[in-house]
């Protein structure tokens, strides 16, 4: 019953050796049959009062050997969290899948990983509400009811549902304690049978739990980005994530071209690129005969660009994700006869459309020779915080000539960001000036106003450019991914009321009607 054992063993003159205790390491792999169905640690704002349970897989065990407490205190030694029951653990599992498809978990949170108050905490910075914890028993019992690392959960539960989870709970022979409620204050409330031990305003409690993190990053990234996200915790007032929609996503524009010859889209991609599947997708919803075609079907005269109506550069790290790599991209065409010649004529016919994302967005912004109306595109340079960004931002689309974005300027949705080079850097503000029209997207925080503040901008363009159009609107380059943004079961975040698709799937339908 414990993950922890004693082995022994003989060397060749037949001498037993007492081999230290190991740790052994289970991982494991399971289908989800609905992805759709998850819970996160984000405390959730409902309209009646919620409490958090602790569901203790230790049967009231607080071990604090080799806590993240013994380790600020310098304690070494004492026993130390362990499973002596691993049936526990099956019955804790089939508890947790029978609350959440009985929608009766509003917010999960593990305990494991730093205790109790750790989860509590992180539930709170998550949601910007406070909680009040009333804990039974002596200072030294509250202190390692608080810290100690046991397997263990905590739920929080709206108090109408709160008999039928505990009920369900004991049905499955699990101890689970009422540890508080959820409050609207911002702080936290210590209450040792219902006196008040200590309470901690959430921004000076998440500006202390960060600042480790913020000392790292200013040493490993750009102190200027790093300083920027650590101090946006300063901000109470921030609304979080938020959309504004200026059509009607559930509209399917290309719903009257549906059934008829479908566009053959070159899905184009070169080493390393590994986007091509989600656009695959993306254009196979909106009605479109997705090819892929890799670029050495190109340059060896295997396929030509004469039978497609569309192209699409995908995203993801191309020749191995070397500096520059969209611009090597980009030589490998303009340094090639018969490849800039396909290029350019399917760049200059009419009724083709075409699209860059993330890292075919900086090759298609190499390409403005050959593209039409292309003339003042930047280039994308390294992001200004050093690093690869990787989040969920949100975006404004402008008034440029996109036909693949008709219909959605002054639309704020969130999208999947997702590279290290997105900085654009104009050749000069000349031409900056004259891109002005031509903005497609640009970076916003939550408050919707264009950013140059890190992480609202990932990558330090200014004024959050990061998308601009052709003038003739046939051409678009993306540097976030739309495409892996179509169906609301690819976002991190999205309000509640949306169905199936995204509102990014409008942006594939306009390019099937703009084909009609």
């Amino acid at each position: 019953d414990s993950l922890s054992m004693q082995a022994s063993w003989s060397d060749d003159a037949g001498a037993h050796r007492a081999v230290s205790p190991v740790s052994l390491i289970v991982s494991a792999f399971a289908p989800v049959a609905d992805v759709r169905r998850h819970s996160t640690p984000q405390l959730q704002r409902v309209h009646e009062p919620s409490r958090l349970l602790l569901v203790d897989l230790a049967d009231g065990a607080n071990r604090l050997g080799g806590s993240c407490l013994a380790q600020a205190f310098g304690r070494q030694g004492g026993a130390v969290p362990d499973v002596h029951a691993p049936s526990r653990l099956q019955a804790f599992f089939a508890a947790v899948q029978e609350l959440r498809n009985r929608d009766l978990i509003l917010a999960y949170h593990d305990r494991s990983d730093g205790g109790l108050l750790a989860a509590v905490s992180e539930m709170m910075f998550a949601a910007r509400l406070g909680v009040s914890l009333n804990l039974p028993g002596s200072e030294s019992d509250v202190l390692a009811e608080l810290f100690n690392e046991e397997l263990g959960a905590v739920l929080q539960v709206a108090a109408s549902r709160y008999d039928d989870v505990r009920t369900l709970l004991q049905r499955h022979r699990l101890r689970c304690v009422d540890v508080g409620l959820v409050e609207a204050d911002d702080r936290l409330t210590l209450r040792m049978e219902g006196a008040v031990l200590a309470r901690f305003d959430r921004i000076a409690l998440q500006r202390t739990w960060s600042e480790t993190s913020f000392r790292l990053q200013a040493l490993r990234d750009n102190p200027a980005t790093a300083r920027q996200e650590f101090d946006r915790i300063l901000d109470r007032d921030d609304p979080g994530l938020n959309v504004r929609l200026t059509f009607d996503p559930g509209e399917n524009v290309a719903a009257p071209f549906v059934g008829g010859v479908r566009p053959r889209v070159a899905i184009l991609r070169d080493q390393g690129v590994n986007s091509q599947h989600e656009m695959a997708a993306a254009f196979l919803r909106a009605g479109f005969d997705p090819v892929d075609v890799h670029m050495s079907d190109i340059l060896e005269g295997r396929d030509t660009l004469a039978g497609y109506h569309c192209l699409v550069a995908c995203g993801g790290f191309s020749f191995g994700d070397v500096l520059g790599a969209g611009g090597g991209w980009a030589k490998s065409i303009l340094y090639h006869t018969l490849a800039r010649d396909q290029f350019e004529a399917f760049f200059t016919r009419d009724g083709t459309l075409a699209l860059g994302s993330c890292n075919g967005c900086q090759m298609l912004a190499r390409l403005t020779e050959i593209i039409p109306g292309t003339r003042h595109w930047p280039s994308f340079a390294r992001n200004e915080s050093e690093q690869f960004e990787a989040r969920l931002s949100l975006v404004e689309v402008g008034s440029s000539p996109s036909l693949w974005l008709a219909g959605m300027q002054g639309s704020r949705l969130p999208v999947a960001t997702s590279h290290g080079e997105g900085r654009a850097v104009f050749a000069s503000a000349a031409d900056r000036q004259s891109a002005a029209d031509l903005v497609a997207l640009r970076y916003v925080d939550n408050y919707g106003r264009a950013t140059d503040a890190y992480p609202a901008n990932p990558n330090g363009s200014a004024e959050g450019i990061c998308g601009l159009s052709s003038a003739d609107g046939r051409v678009t380059i993306t540097m976030p991914h739309p495409e892996r943004s179509v169906r609301t079961t690819q976002h991190s975040w999205h309000p509640p009321e949306w169905g199936d698709d995204g509102p990014w799937l409008r942006m594939f339908r306009n390019a099937r009607a703009a084909l009609a």
